[in-house]
This record gives C-alpha cells, structure tokens and sequence, in this order.
C-alpha cells in the first residue's frame, strides 16, 4: 500500500475501537507503518484486554500493511515511554503521534466524586502530556544529532472543552487543556521539526451512544454522517508531510465537514487611568457583556 504517509510510522492511542481504529485503518491504507495502543478498556477506564488492538492489528496486516500492538497505559509515565520506544524498536523511528484515548465519567458537578474527576482528567490530560512529552524528547534528541525531523503530534479535544457540555465538567476541563496545550506545544516544538495540532471530532462511538447518536438508522445507500471514519482523513493529511506548515490550529470534524475552532480572542473592553471603583462596574460590566458575542453552543 502507498499513499500520502508512504512509509511513515504513527503511533495511534486508543486505536482498538471507534475514531481510533479508523485513524489507524487509514493511516495504514496511507502507507504508513502504525502502532496500535489500546488498553481495551470499557467506556468508563474499566477492565482490559489486548484483543482490541491485537485485531486491528491484523486488519492491518491482512491489507499488506505493517503494523504493531501495545498495551501500554498512555496515562502512566514508564508506559508512555514504552509506547514511544515501540515505535521507535519496531520501524527504527517515530514520525507521527495521534493521541486519541480517553474515557467519560460523565455527572452533574453536584455529584461528582474526586475519583471520576481524577480518572477522567488523568487519562485525557496527562494521556496526552505523558506521550507527546516522551515523543517531543526523542525529536529533540534527533535535531541534537543533526537530523531532521518532519513529525507531527496530533491530539484530541472536543466539542465538550471547547464549548461546554452540562454534566461533563471532568471531561470538558480535560478536553479545553488538551485545546491549550496543543496550542502551547506547537511554539515550543517548530524549532525540532514537530508540528502540533488538534481535532474536535462528533462521531458514532461508545462515548456517544448516551447522546442519541447510537440510535441513528441510515439506509446502505446513504453517506453516514456519524461514521467514526469519517474523522481519519483530516487526520491522516495533519499527519503527512503535506501538512507540515499548519500548527497549533484546532480543527472541528464530524462527516464531511471541517472548520477551524477559533479560539479565546479579547472581545470589548472598557478602560480608564485610574484603579476601578466596585460601585462602578454594574454598568461597566453589563454593558460590556451586552457588547460581547455570547459563548457557543455545543455545535460552536
């Protein structure tokens, strides 16, 4: 197989199931060599097996591409690094990471328990920090010993962080970190050669089904607007050398659409030469709140 990522090797979290596996699928259909991650896990973090990764894996193989599974934990930190370094033993190098794992411990902020805020913030933020951190480290060692790097890292946020989501404050605060992380990450890694974007995908999956989504019929004939593969080819060009001049741009995805999140821009403002007195702001306030574009819907 040959294609935009002829022979480039991609790392792809969470890619047993759902948008990853399609990640993976076309990555591969692309050309390129891809290590399957995916703890197998329910929806909510529970259990584990290798099956899921293991059976994309041979989807992989069975098309004549290469490919690798790891069962590694990208929220641990020794994990994170063996999931790099097995990209790095098995095809001798490392062009692209697509952190896409994550879970839902969805409940209303009244209820929460620190528990469901700490297992959602832990697989989503820092299973994104703890790969791209070990990833970022290994191009930096690249340009120290004088090669080029043309690599990508390309992470996962959500309609929920960017817009807000009742009843998701775990995972929209996960989700929103990602967003500035990703923003942050792309000013610190141009100088190695490393490109650093994000997606916003609405899909079909098991994290959706409690939306409605997973209830939606379409006829054989008729395009699947929801279809979880709908996400990858956006996915797969961020990845190729074609993309190599977009970064830290958040993209949302869902079907055939594609459009640029834009972000946190300094709206109106009110100003004076002196301190502020409280009993002024009433109206300062309010007028500016009136003057402001109001926050976006779920749909942005």
């Amino acid at each position: 197989m040959s294609g935009i990522c002829d022979g480039r090797v991609v790392i792809v979290t969470g890619a047993g199931r759902g948008i990853g596996r399609g990640h993976a699928l076309e990555y591969a259909h692309q050309g390129a060599k891809v290590v399957v991650n995916d703890l197998g896990a329910e929806v909510d973090g529970s259990g584990g097996s290798t099956g899921p990764a293991g059976e994309v894996v041979e989807e992989i193989r069975a098309m004549g591409g290469e490919a690798v599974a790891n069962g590694d934990n990208v929220a641990d930190w020794e994990g994170a690094q063996r999931l790099i370094n097995t990209a790095i033993e098995s095809f001798g190098r490392l062009d692209v990471l697509v952190n896409n794992a994550g879970i839902l411990r969805d409940r209303m902020l009244t209820n929460m328990t620190e528990q469901e805020w700490d297992a959602v913030i832990n697989v989503h933020l820092k299973g994104t920090f703890a790969p791209a951190r070990w990833a970022a480290a290994y191009w930096r060692e690249e340009t120290k010993a004088g090669r080029t790097n043309d690599a990508r890292i390309i992470n996962t946020s959500s309609a929920s962080g960017l817009y807000g989501n009742v009843g998701q404050t775990n995972y929209g605060a996960a989700k929103a970190g990602i967003a500035s992380f990703t923003i942050i990450a792309a000013k610190e890694l141009a100088r190695y050669g490393v490109t650093v974007n994000a997606i916003a995908p609405g899909a079909r999956t098991r994290m959706t089904e409690n939306l409605g989504l997973g209830a939606i019929e379409v006829a054989p004939d008729q395009f699947d607007s929801f279809a979880p593969e709908n996400i990858a080819p956006l996915v797969v060009w961020l990845g190729s050398t074609q993309a190599a001049d977009i970064t830290g741009q958040v993209f949302n995805v869902a079907g055939g659409t594609i459009s640029i999140a834009e972000g946190w821009h300094r709206g109106p403002q009110a100003a004076q030469d002196d301190r502020w007195n409280p009993a002024e702001l009433d109206k300062v306030v309010h007028d500016l709140v009136a003057q402001a574009r109001p926050p976006a819907g779920m749909g942005g």
